[in-house]
């Protein structure tokens, strides 16, 4: 079980029943009814997608001041240095600027920063070197925004910047000629929360001019989806135009490095959503910048010649492959870090090594904010500081946080759910303890709790097929805001379990009534799921098509699976008996039999019990709990029985009990002497009516 909390969204039938009336699938009106869509109308509008950008880029603070300075520059004749960053979202959007001013006959200048030995932003020794080139003009895209001192510097020379980005602003501007950035508190652009690529198709597209907007927009929209789904932004208003429009233009897009890199991932051909791009292409785009060598993918996507690109996009995969082998031990050694520290101290996560490599650790970082249910800040040491990235959770707003700890820092930058800052060693202790006050407080002092939001339980198991996880398509793009949709199938039955993949991914087939599912469970071993053959489920799954050797079958990809908190039938009829034998009611002799337990069965359970509770407060949930007493008094003892023995020795004052919903909650108290269990009023109660049970027989 990865998550303590599921969170499984609740539909109203009657409006799942009003929107598969107006002709959507059940599943795709299940999805829609959950995320509060309950009209044939708004689902329309919903599931509508723009097929090109209707806001003015001109409606963008300065962007007039940047059209102006970059026409002025490539009028006459100046050499323009474009500054980028080295993650997806920087190189697509340096990508995509450069092809457009070299297409307007520009003499133009990439700088990429090598993230170990430039690190993160604009950099002095990185400006000098352009303006030794001849540059006059500076932009920067994806970057720039806290870059005060640099823009001062390369003022200084005498060169001209003009700031795009995307990231949070401080309380004071760059003096750039012109900061294009749709979070300027002064800037009236209605869509926030485009990516960095984002802002330099509009800048782009501002260029242009509005005759050529749909040339422009068709070229580059792909670049700029795959930016913008890398990035995390919002799926939702241009981010979804432009997601929509890039993926669908994927297939014919220009840019051959595309279509090698497709290929060597295995994809090309294939249908490609915004999954694909998330987790097999960008993955392959990012190692290049994570692993120093970001310039390697900007060769790829800026080359025309295929043979070319066909090389670059197997060094890409390779670096991928070295990437991930990197990633793995750093995760390992963070875990052992975590496993040391202070319960206090694991509210939010603040790790630090010489050893990390400082590309990999964001990843990194990602991984144990998602394992931990809090934010992560994973810090690369090297004589004396660190270099750190950080990952948000929960809607923890990490640029708040650093910048409630600047002090503390060197330097930081980003926004609230990715971020990158300098620390001096001698500062960490300090950083962690300010740290975990801060997201103790942002969380009303509450101990954070792994979550998982499910859109629905599947209540027609027998109606999933391919064609209702082929409507799901409808939702696409998904993203931040308009995440893929999650399901649940709730008492379902483990009918296999069998390891693939050299023993790193489970296969499972679940039963639900007469329905069976293939499923797959990636990167979690038999002994991490915690499930075997036989066993009563819930499962949280994606669904998709799966086509191996030429056959598509339907299949649950599961994102967590959990001894199921719905009771079967005959667990329900159980514990209906016990309720009424609590409340006095009158019971049958068959009833009473089926209740009463021998001495030896009680000192079986409480022993199990006892043994358990010498530890401490025990927290569970109680179905499964109680399938698991169960087995552990001997195997033999029933699922009542030990619902009964949990009732009486709560009632004889043994422990104390508290059931909260599904929650239950057991402490052993103080030793009283012998304690009489069948002075209990529930046993007195059963031997009552097997008295007058037997009287009646005679």
């Amino acid at each position: 079980m990865k998550f303590k909390k599921w969170n499984i969204g609740a539909p109203a039938e009657q409006d799942v029943a009003l929107l598969r009336s107006a002709g959507y699938s059940y599943l795709l009106s299940t999805v829609l009814a959950a995320r509060g869509i309950t009209t044939a109308e708004a689902a329309a509008e919903f599931l509508d997608r723009e097929r090109k950008l209707t806001l003015s880029p001109m409606l963008m603070r300065d962007m007039d001041k940047a059209v102006t300075r970059i026409q002025q520059a490539i009028a006459s004749g100046e050499t323009i240095a474009v500054f980028g960053d080295y993650d997806v979202d920087g190189i697509t959007s340096t990508c995509l600027l450069t092809d457009y001013l070299r297409s307007c006959g520009a003499r133009c200048l990439r700088y990429i920063p090598r993230r170990i030995e430039d690190g993160y932003g604009l950099s002095c020794d990185a400006i000098r070197n352009l303006h030794e080139q001849g540059a006059s003009l500076m932009i920067t895209v994806d970057c720039g925004i806290t870059g005060n001192e640099e823009v001062d510097f390369a003022n200084g020379l005498g060169m001209d910047v003009v700031v795009t980005d995307h990231h949070e602003c401080k309380d004071t501007l760059p003096h750039a000629v012109a900061v294009v950035d749709p979070h300027r508190p002064d800037c009236s652009y209605p869509f926030k929360y485009l990516a960095g690529v984002g802002v330099a198709l509009k800048l782009v597209l501002a260029l242009g001019g509005e005759s050529r907007e749909d040339a422009l927009f068709a070229r580059y929209c792909t670049l700029a989806a795959i930016g913008t789904i890398a990035d995390v932004m919002r799926m939702e208003g241009e981010n979804r135009t432009i997601v929509h429009c890039g993926l669908e233009a994927l297939p014919h897009t220009n840019f051959v490095g595309i279509h090698a890199l497709l290929k060597e991932a295995g994809l090309l051909g294939k249908p490609i959503t915004s999954i694909q791009i998330g987790f097999v292409l960008s993955p392959r785009i990012n190692a290049a910048g994570r692993m120093g060598a970001a310039d390697l993918a900007a060769d790829l996507l800026e080359t025309s010649d295929p043979a070319r690109a066909e090389a670059l996009a197997k060094q890409l995969c390779d670096l991928n492959r070295e990437r991930q082998t990197v990633e793995q031990a750093i995760c390992a050694d963070a875990i052992g870090q975590i496993e040391r520290l202070r319960a206090e101290d694991r509210n939010a996560l603040v790790l630090s090594s010489e050893d990390w490599h400082q590309g990999v650790v964001g990843i990194v970082a990602s991984r144990l904010s998602e394992k931990y249910s809090c934010p992560s800040f994973m810090i690369h040491l090297k004589d004396g500081t660190g270099k750190g990235s950080c990952r948000s959770y929960g809607g923890f707003n990490l640029f708040a946080a650093l910048e409630s700890c600047s002090d503390l820092l060197e330097g930081f930058g980003g926004h609230e759910l990715a971020a990158g800052f300098t620390i001096q060693e001698s500062n960490i202790a300090a950083f962690r303890a300010r740290m975990n006050r801060y997201a103790r407080s942002a969380a009303g002092g509450e101990p954070p709790i792994s979550s998982l939001d499910v859109d629905a339980p599947i209540s027609y198991p027998g109606d999933v097929s391919l064609f209702e996880v082929e409507q799901l398509g409808h939702l696409e793009p998904y993203g931040a805001g308009n995440p893929r949709p999650v399901f649940a199938l709730l008492g379902a039955t483990v009918d296999a379990i069998q390891s693939v993949g050299q023993g790193k991914h489970l296969k499972l087939r679940l039963s639900k009534g007469t329905c069976r599912f293939d499923s797959i469970f990636f990167s979690v071993t038999a002994e991490e799921c915690g499930v075997a053959e036989g066993m009563r489920v819930d499962a949280a799954f994606y669904l998709q098509a799966n086509t191996f050797r030429g056959n598509t079958t339907l299949q649950l990809q599961l994102i967590d699976i959990r001894p199921s908190l719905t009771p079967s039938r005959h667990e329900a009829a159980d514990l209906d008996l016990l309720h009424r034998l609590m409340d006095g009611a009158a019971l049958t002799a068959q009833e009473s039999a089926r209740l009463r337990a021998s001495r030896d069965q009680f000192a079986a359970f409480w022993l199990v019990l006892e043994r358990r509770l010498r530890q401490g407060r025990l927290e569970a949930e109680l179905l499964p709990f109680l399938r698991q007493l169960a087995a552990l008094a001997g195997g033999c003892e029933s699922f009542l029985r030990a619902a009964l023995a949990l009732a009486v020795f709560h009632e004889r004052g043994l422990l104390s009990m508290t059931i909260d919903g599904s929650l239950l909650t057991l402490k052993l108290n103080s030793a009283q002497g012998k304690v009489d269990l069948f002075a209990s009023p529930y046993l007195m109660r059963l031997q009552d009516a097997a008295n007058r049970n037997r009287g009646d027989v005679l």
